[in-house]
């Protein structure tokens, strides 16, 4: 009854202070009579208010938000640094660590107990950030007892399953599965690719081993390579915990599963290839909090910061986003529509499929088992008045005309498109089966992206550039006394690089535009006029972000074409 209490309270609070409406309260209380989800993770996952706004009244009302130990993967890192001693003893767990910021997050029942955190503090050391989350006295018991009592490093567990046998009926049972190394080795695995920031995680069988890759920062770097006998029981862990079909080995496989890793929920969607030597497993992270990056956070110069409002401020009009896969089209797009999204316009998108859940958006997956394909999707969300549509991507003509027909009665449509360059969208739509009198007057502009790493700001080393660099980087690499690259340290994990940074070109469609395009003007002709209203190549971004420091040279080089320059 006084959790119940402390519940309402929290809601009425929110009340009161105008961040949500009486009836926003009721849905939200009658959803918790059907779950255990405490009342301030119900109303930010309907999306009546921000996870921001319930920690600063949560902190004036029962402490921090709860956590659920049986969705939880423990951080080994976390676990070295408190001994098991001191977490029985002050009813604590530590349950992810990130080294970069020092910030350990701890589950505990006591989250008042100012004593055992002082002491906590003490142990740690004054550089590292606590961040406690309140858990069920009933489970943290078992979970000290869990997690403690069994291996959790990667290298432990391999050792423990070197000396031991595989009992692959226990990886499909329910029960105790933490005494199976097996089910330890793949949380593991995860944890170590979520913690690095890895966007995917690939299990690659070969004639005698298996190799386990991580995709970070758009790289794919090798992390093990483990005997072949390992592979049976990694393919049947993540088959079980994706829902598939563990019988199945001669067809591809899709699968999803979500797990609370480092301290918050992730998601995985997964798939599986028959090869000649077993099956390859690859597992798209979908970080939420990591991947949908607001428009102020993502770093991008005044001057493409202003251009993207003009654009977002027609009305109607197709904006089309192009790249290669993987150049960040899709965040790119997410960005946008979060600028524009509120309460007072309906946002409706088609996706293939929908990777991350939105509040206020409509999202539908594209399928062939629903037999809805973009064109048909976007033939179906026009009778559901709309004011701004996402499509996916524009692959054939059909899906072209109906974006095109919407943009034509007042929509703003967002989707992507495959070309290299944004002047390239004109010939690619053109050879989709768009007529050019079309295009003229329904684009409101396209953008063309890469992403490049960004270089480690506590190893980066200044040099002087030789003359071939300074003559890539035009009349600005004259003036430019030193550049910077990489060097690796703790930091970055020796890579040199940590995290990226989208570069763009935005070509803006005006009068002058939409009557070259619709006579059908050579690309060096759109070029021109495009350049003399100020615009600027993916190439010159790319270099301004070598020459201010913020990546390397030869990383820009990696991503952009830079040949055109070498003849200059």
């Amino acid at each position: 009854m006084a959790e119940q209490r402390k519940k309402l309270r929290l809601g009425e609070l929110l009340v009161q202070q105008g961040l949500i409406t009486k009836d926003q309260l009721a849905i939200a209380l009658a959803e918790q009579r059907n779950s255990n989800i405490p009342i301030g993770r119900l109303l930010v996952r309907l999306g009546f208010v921000t996870e921001t706004a319930i920690r600063d009244i949560m902190a004036r009302t029962v402490g921090q938000e709860s956590i659920d130990l049986a969705q939880v993967i423990a951080d080994p890192e976390a676990l070295s640094l408190v001994p098991e001693e001191f977490a029985r003893r002050n009813h604590l767990l530590p349950i992810a660590y990130d080294p970069a910021e020092h910030v350990l997050t701890i589950a505990t029942t006591e989250i008042f107990n100012v004593v055992a955190l002082d002491q906590l503090r003490a142990l740690l050391g004054p550089q590292f950030v606590l961040k406690a989350q309140l858990a069920a006295e009933a489970q943290l018991g078992d979970y000290i007892d869990q997690f403690y009592g069994h291996e959790l490093s990667v290298d432990g567990i391999l050792k423990e399953i070197e000396t031991g046998e595989i009992d692959y009926e226990s990886l499909q049972a329910g029960g105790d599965e933490y005494t199976q190394p097996m089910v330890r080795l793949v949380n593991a695995i995860l944890v170590d690719a979520v913690k690095r920031g890895a966007s995917d995680i690939h299990f690659e069988p070969e004639y005698a081993f298996m190799r386990i890759r991580y995709r970070i920062d758009g790289v794919l770097e090798t992390v093990r390579s483990l005997h072949k006998t390992y592979m049976p029981g990694i393919t049947v862990r993540v088959k079980v915990v994706s829902e598939m079909n563990i019988a199945e080995t001669r067809a591809p496989q899709d699968g999803r599963l979500s797990l609370t890793l480092n301290g918050r929920p992730v998601d995985f969607r997964v798939s599986t290839q028959p090869t000649i030597y077993g099956e390859n497993i690859v597992l798209r992270v979908l970080d939420r909090e990591k991947s949908i990056v607001h428009l102020d956070r993502m770093n991008l110069p005044a001057a493409i910061m202003a251009k993207l409002e003009v654009m977002l401020s027609r009305p109607e009009g197709i904006l089309i986003v192009t790249g290669p896969t993987g150049s960040g089209k899709t965040t790119t797009l997410y960005s946008l529509l979060a600028q524009v999204n509120d309460e007072t316009v309906n946002i409706m998108t088609l996706e293939d499929p929908v990777e991350y859940p939105l509040t206020l958006m409509r999202q539908t997956s594209v399928s062939e088992v629903a037999r809805m394909d973009f064109a048909n999707g976007i033939r179906s969300i026009m009778r559901q008045d709309p004011d701004i549509i996402l499509v996916g991507e524009v692959r054939d003509r059909e899906t072209a005309e109906m974006a095109f027909r919407a943009a034509m009665t007042g929509h703003q449509v967002f989707t992507t498109l495959h070309t290299n360059s944004a002047l390239g969208a004109f010939p690619r739509l053109l050879d989709i089966g768009i007529q050019p009198d079309i295009m003229a007057g329904n684009i409101i502009g396209v953008i063309a992206q890469r992403l490049v790493r960004v270089l480690c700001s506590h190893c980066k080393e200044a040099y002087v550039p030789m003359p071939e660099e300074r003559a890539l980087l035009g009349p600005s690499g004259d003036s430019a006394s030193f550049l910077y690259r990489p060097v690796g340290c703790k930091s970055c994990f020796n890579k040199g690089y940590r995290g990226r940074t989208p570069i763009m070109e935005l070509l803006t469609m005006d009068a002058d535009m939409d009557e070259l395009v619709a006579r059908r003007a050579t690309a060096k002709e759109l070029r021109a006029e495009a350049v003399s209203k100020g615009f600027r190549s993916l190439a010159e971004e790319g270099l301004d972000r070598v020459l201010d420091g913020t990546t390397s040279l030869a990383e820009v080089a990696r991503s952009v074409d830079l040949t055109g320059r070498m003849r200059q």
